[in-house]
């Protein structure tokens, strides 16, 4: 049984000690996902309540040592928070062993607790009932790759797999540096990651997860298959986790499962030889990660990574790194063996090709909100407004970053308020428009539309016009919140409106973008492949939107024609800003660009670690940006070159906004910062 949501399994934790402990891991692995006998009973039912707190919603999965729940935390009575309960039974008759269970229980707890990095669940709770102890962990929506690698057809291509080990790369790198105590992991394999709904990795069940001091011996634990020779013999240390993650990778690639496979005999599988969609350069990285003799692999995660990261620079047709360059190389190693160094000619290396370094700045402030923000944060005289998934519109000062009023709403809140005279206006996944007093936070006026509302608005002319899944563009008089009209789209409008004097803009879900008069009637209807979910911008006659289908759109205001279009490698949700003659834009295929309006030329682009679904900001020759890698950076507008960058503790979608040298932008680690620009 594989559950479909939530961080861990119980089946595989607490670890078994002793001689034949990593085989016995396996067994109680196959036990779980087969529904074999020696299975427990899920002891939880759905309505249960645990510490008055937690409301049990139904099973994630049951396994050998207990169970894991999706619960409600109804702390929250506002918001559907939901958490995963691990649940771990001590039933052994041994006191010891009794004793055993409830230190290493304890010890993933703490362990959690230390740890702070957007890959790693979070814990928010542990606890311990009669013969019974919970873990309550950040709740995850996806599956294991082990789930879903059974569930793909054929084999996966090395593109997404590369990607994989590049963030556990990260997170691994992360845990190894950790202090005051160097984390080793001692447990990589398919079934301990997952892929949420945002497509990222999470690395889950730290059940035997310890701290790592150098020349220290300990049981045999792990996975078999996975687990490095040393392991085996009761040593367990940072280049451990590399050979684990070779073998994962191996494992995804291939489809073999090394558990059913005699053990250390990945040389005797070539990879390319199983799979042709295999890359040499990634089958060299990978076989360099399974070295037999610790000393003879990657000497650091982060060393690994940047071999991962130059193979993606070398097929983007930008200057990689030679593997001799890379810290402390293995001397078994030849230069170039695990990465093909690749320089185009002259004639195809992109413009000003953006600098990879840059440094790292602090916060002047943050605040923290219940739950994600996604959308952007406005501005207003002496405050900062925003709106977060825990139904809260908050305003906060700018000058210390402390909380003046907060306004709760019945839905979440994914879009941007905005500031007009002494009203806030935002939309809800409530279904309302909400007007609130910018002053004391008090509802002036809602309106009602047929569907959640996660566009921004718009405001001209004395009206507000706003968007709604419900497929409408809505205009609604400002003083009293009434309709004025709505105009009907093929699909949900999530996009924010542009204007002119005569006419609105807006996309749609379904791909197209119209042009409206402000009496609401139609003027032309452009289409493209894909949802249009950005908000366009009309500059000097010429309307500028993003696509899902990864172009950028360059229109002819009065008729809706195409004057050009510029390709990128993904889907765009981010708005576009222009400044001069250059527009910027994200994209997911993890850069920003920089793209001439003068005929769709790239002047620049500069890549980030993961999909860029945030709208640049432009201001004093910078262009400020977020992205899901959770990082803020720093851009010259000119060359594309990094001026600094600031790492939050999530993914970042919203867009930032600056004023007075101060860049705000909130995280989906519920924070919200000030940065100095």
């Amino acid at each position: 049984m594989t559950p479909a949501g939530g961080v861990c399994r119980a089946a595989e934790w607490p670890p078994p000690t002793g001689p034949g402990a990593v085989f016995e891991t396996h067994k109680i692995t196959r036990s779980m996902q087969t529904g074999r006998q020696g299975q427990a009973e899920s002891g939880l039912q759905p309505g249960a309540t645990l510490q008055n707190r937690y409301l049990i919603q139904g099973v994630l999965g049951v396994g050998g040592m207990g169970s894991v729940y999706r619960a409600r935390d109804m702390r929250f009575p506002n918001v559907t928070k939901l958490v995963a309960v691990k649940e771990i039974l001590n039933l052994a008759p041994d006191p010891t062993v009794r004793e055993m269970i409830v230190k290493t229980f304890e010890r993933e707890a703490n362990i959690l607790a230390t740890l702070s990095h957007p890959a790693i669940p979070q814990i928010y709770d542990y606890f311990t009932q009669g013969d019974r102890s919970f873990l309550v962990q950040e709740y995850i929506e996806g599956k294991d790759l082990e789930a879903y690698l059974g569930e793909t057809p054929g084999m996966l291509s090395d593109e997404p797999v590369a990607e994989w080990a590049a963030q556990l790369c990260d997170v691994l790198a992360y845990l190894h540096s950790h202090q005051p105590d160097v984390i080793v992991f001692r447990d990589m394999k398919p079934s301990n990651v997952m892929l949420d709904q945002h497509r990222r990795i999470r690395l889950i069940d730290f059940g035997i997860a310890r701290a790592f001091a150098a020349g220290q011996k300990g049981t045999m634990i792990g996975t078999e298959g996975y687990s490095p020779p040393e392991q085996y013999r009761g040593e367990a240390g940072p280049t451990g986790d590399i050979y684990a993650l070779g073998a994962t990778l191996h494992h995804l690639l291939t489809k073999q499962d090394p558990r059913l496979e005699p053990p250390f005999s990945f040389a005797e599988r070539p990879l390319r030889k199983i799979n042709p969609l295999v890359s040499p350069e990634l089958e060299a990285i990978i076989n360099t990660a399974l070295n037999y003799n610790p000393n003879d692999r990657f000497p650091t995660a982060l060393a690994m990574k940047e071999a991962l990261l130059s193979i993606r620079r070398a097929k983007t047709g930008m200057l990689t790194a030679k593997f001799s360059d890379l810290p402390a190389a293995p001397p078994s190693v030849s230069a170039g063996a695990a990465v093909a160094a690749v320089t185009p000619p002259a004639s195809e290396q992109p413009a000003a090709a953006p600098s990879l370094t840059g440094g790292e700045v602090e916060p002047v402030w943050r605040f923290k909100c219940e739950d994600e923000i996604r959308g952007s944060p406005v501005l207003g005289p002496a405050a900062v407004y925003v709106g977060a998934y825990d139904n809260n519109l908050y305003a906060i000062s700018t000058e210390d970053g402390q909380l003046i009023w907060k306004y709760a709403t019945d839905g979440g809140l994914p879009g941007s308020p905005i500031v007009n005279d002494d009203t806030i206006l935002i939309g809800s996944e409530d279904r309302r428009l909400h007007a609130v007093s910018a002053r004391s936070g008090r509802i002036q006026w809602a309106y009602y539309t047929e569907g959640p509302v996660r566009a921004t608005p718009t405001i001209s002319e004395g009206h507000c016009f706003i968007g709604s899944d419900d497929g409408f563009l809505h205009a609604v008089n400002l003083q009293t919140g009434r309709r004025a009209w709505r105009a009907q789209a093929s699909a949900p409008v999530r996009s924010r409106a542009a204007y002119s004097a005569t006419r609105l803009f807006f996309g749609t879900e379904g791909g197209e973008v119209y042009a409206v008069d402000y009496a609401g009637e139609f003027r032309w209807r452009f289409k493209a492949k894909r949802a249009v979910t950005g908000a366009p911008l009309l500059h000097n006659g010429v309307l500028y939107f993003g696509s899902v289908d990864g172009m950028v759109y360059a229109v002819e205001e009065g008729s809706g024609w195409a004057i050009w279009k510029f390709r990128t490698g993904k889907p765009i949700i981010s708005s576009p800003s222009i400044v001069g003659n250059n527009l910027y834009i994200g994209s997911a295929d993890h850069h920003v660009y920089a793209v001439d309006i003068r005929g769709g030329r790239e002047v620049w682009r500069y890549e980030t670690g993961d999909q860029v679904n945030s709208s640049p900001a432009v201001y004093n020759n910078s262009v400020y940006v977020g992205s899901v890698d959770g990082g803020v950076y720093a851009l010259d507008a000119g060359s594309g070159r990094l001026k600094w960058r600031f790492r939050s503790g999530g993914a970042i979608i919203s867009s930032p906004v600056v004023r007075g040298d101060i860049v705000y932008i909130g995280s989906t680690d519920h924070f919200l910062y000030a940065l100095s620009a």
